[in-house]
């Protein structure tokens, strides 16, 4: 790469490529449309940044070539993302399952912290320019702005996100322009997106809070499995355990998709054991119940399962319960779709890996055009997996390699 680089994107991806390239002495341009650098970043972990995770591995994510998202990592892990954190004056913690966050518990200071970090490396600032197009010219691109006067580049890296988060600036509005350049384009679609369900027969749970393996079907086949929590809404369910399933459902609208939730996940075998020492007994089986189960799911199951809500253990047939436990263990929810762009994390779509170069991020099909974080077709679940991605793919770029 020559000194000179401008890039698309003040988010994790951009500025973090920006630092990489001007520490590495590059002369490097820096342009977003909003009026601050880091505003997507801002929202990111319910404004608490969940940066990383301490798990990262290609394994959970999803994308063309998973041997593709190996390089990367193997390049740029968990150790390399947090001693550059650490760096520009960001220090982590992670939680007891691997979600890494700022130990100020605040998304505000580690965007403070990269825009005092891109101030000292000397990167030039283009805030409040929205790119409205892309052109190949004799020297490179030409750039071309709503309102100000076209920028004009040898490199240029594209870190402009995807459709995620529209009222935070990225839409995907750089999509077509790489596919005019010559890029596949996937079409953008929610990913990280509360799931839409038929929620009539569970309108009583609303507000309910629980931890679930949950496993997604079409028809008879599974398409995926997760382990986390979940929230009942009145359109849907919401949290990280439906929400890294949903990249799969918006790829599949219209389709026959349903839900099965297991509440029992890490608690079936206790429950069953407390049911045989109160078998014969005339304790409340809501009681029981209430063992391993908030509140209101007793109540509900048990009449879903066609049993009196007063039902005694003693009153608990053999032939019951199994029954009763299948439907503990996989609770059916018949999906309907995805919240749309606005309530999504990430979106799923953009520029197949396949199409840049993992050990650099330059695209095969465009000379002096680099590529990374949401412009690529890559989703990782929640959990700090998709920053994790757009910080390693900016530090790779930037790097020059």
């Amino acid at each position: 790469m020559s000194n000179k680089l401008t890039i698309i994107g003040a988010g994790p991806a951009g500025m973090t490529a920006a630092l990489f390239a001007a520490r590495g002495g590059a002369q490097v341009t820096l342009i977003d449309g909003n009026p601050m650098v880091g505003r997507k970043l801002l929202v990111t972990g319910a404004g608490r940044a969940n940066l990383t995770n301490r798990e990262v591995n290609a394994s959970r994510y999803t994308c063309a070539d998973l041997a593709w998202l190996e390089r990367v990592f193997a390049r740029f892990g968990f150790v390399e993302l947090t001693a550059f954190l650490e760096s520009i004056g960001v220090l982590t913690y992670c939680t007891h399952d691997g979600w890494c966050y700022p130990l100020s518990e605040s998304a505000q200071t580690v965007v403070d912290a990269f825009a005092a970090a891109l101030n000292e490396a000397g990167v030039r600032l283009l805030l409040d320019h929205k790119v409205t197009s892309i052109r190949n010219n004799a020297s490179g691109f030409e750039i071309g702005f709503k309102t100000q006067r076209p920028h004009t580049c040898g490199n240029l890296l594209v870190a402009a996100g995807g459709s995620a988060y529209p009222t935070l600036g990225s839409r995907g509005q750089l999509f077509p322009i790489l596919q005019s350049l010559g890029h596949t384009v996937i079409p953008p679609r929610p990913a990280l997106a509360p799931l839409t369900c038929d929620m009539t027969p569970w309108q009583a749970l609303q507000g309910v809070r629980l931890d679930a393996n949950v496993r997604l079907y079409e028809g008879s086949q599974l398409l995926a499995e997760t382990t986390g929590n979940l929230i009942f809404t009145a359109w849907g369910l919401n949290g990280p355990a439906v929400m890294d399933l949903s990249h799969h459902v918006s790829a599949r609208p219209g389709d026959d998709l349903r839900l099965e939730l297991n509440p029992l996940f890490a608690s079936e075998d206790a429950l069953r054991a407390l049911l045989r020492e109160k078998r014969g007994s005339p304790t409340p089986l809501a009681v029981l119940l209430g063992a391993v189960l908030p509140p209101k799911v007793p109540p509900l199951v048990l009449k879903m399962a066609g049993f009196a809500p007063d039902m005694l253990c003693n009153q608990l047939s053999d032939k019951a319960l199994p029954y009763l436990f299948a439907l503990l263990t996989a609770l059916p929810f018949t999906v309907t779709g995805t919240r749309g762009f606005e309530f999504c994390q990430v979106s799923a779509g953009g520029v197949p890996v396949n199409e840049v170069d993992a050990l650099n991020m330059r695209s095969l099909k465009v000379p002096n055009l680099l590529l990374a974080g949401e412009t690529l077709d890559v989703v990782g679940p929640c959990g700090g997996y998709n920053l994790h991605f757009a910080f390693a793919t900016g530090a790779i770029a930037g790097s020059g390699e």
